[in-house]
């Protein structure tokens, strides 16, 4: 009736803390774990097993292991959204309508939970990316990635951790969909304004309000790619 009990090994106690902590959204896709020392300090464990707990989590495609060994967590969608739909995208262009039918309905969710949802954190950390987009924009520089980092802002401050990683999965196609469009600088102003009109909806607590900004922005995006395409 009973089986024995088997000790577990200490790499893989580091390794079910750490995923249980993704699987809680106390680690959030993008994330960057603290660096080996001060792994092995906070958890009281010598290197070695540490070292094999995240190769391990590596290997199950939760963490991200980069150059100068910075350690980042995964979107767990990554590989089963992104690759998949960047190929299908690739081989018909009128796919990327697609892709802004299903962000028009989970990003206008994602903008009501958000606006419910905030913390003070979360807000500031909208406006951070928005003030650094501004800049980039100001100065001439690429801005994609704020573009991208901030509808990914939002689908943190829902505190939803499925939400986060289906919206990490697609991070690099938000950033494809919407920087080879937009070259003209009063359409990216455009775009930058409709981000503020967002931002304070959510910043103000009003979820109707925030989706409703989502929707107008995603419908602007939408016939921006028409007219791109030859069909606006």
């Amino acid at each position: 009736m009973f089986n024995s009990i088997k000790h577990t090994k200490v790499s893989e106690e580091i390794a079910n803390q750490i995923k249980r902590l993704i699987i809680d959204g106390e680690l959030k896709p993008g994330d960057q774990l603290p660096p080996e020392r001060e792994l092995i300090k906070q958890l009281g464990v010598s290197r070695p097993p540490l070292r094999e707990a995240l190769n391990a989590l590596a290997a199950m495609g939760f963490l991200d292991v980069r150059q100068a060994k910075r350690t980042f967590v995964k979107s767990v969608t990554s590989k089963l959204l992104e690759d998949p739909l960047s190929l299908l995208i690739k081989a018909d262009d009128q796919k990327i309508f697609d892709l802004i039918e299903v962000r028009k309905a989970i990003e206008t969710w994602a903008a009501f939970q958000a606006a419910q949802k905030a913390s003070s954190e979360d807000i500031e950390h909208l406006g951070a990316i928005i003030g650094e987009m501004k800049r980039a924009f100001e100065e001439g520089r690429s801005w994609e990635k704020q573009d991208a980092d901030f509808h990914l802002a939002i689908a943190k401050a829902t505190h939803n951790t499925i939400h986060m990683h289906i919206m990490s999965g697609i991070y690099d196609l938000l950033r494809e969909s919407v920087g080879r469009v937009f070259r003209d600088r009063a359409k990216i102003k455009k775009l930058l304004d409709q981000h503020y009109r967002i931002f304070n909806a959510i910043k103000n607590h009003s979820p109707d309000k925030a989706r409703e900004r989502t929707l107008e922005h995603l419908n602007y995006v939408e016939s921006e790619v028409k007219k791109a395409t030859g069909q606006g």
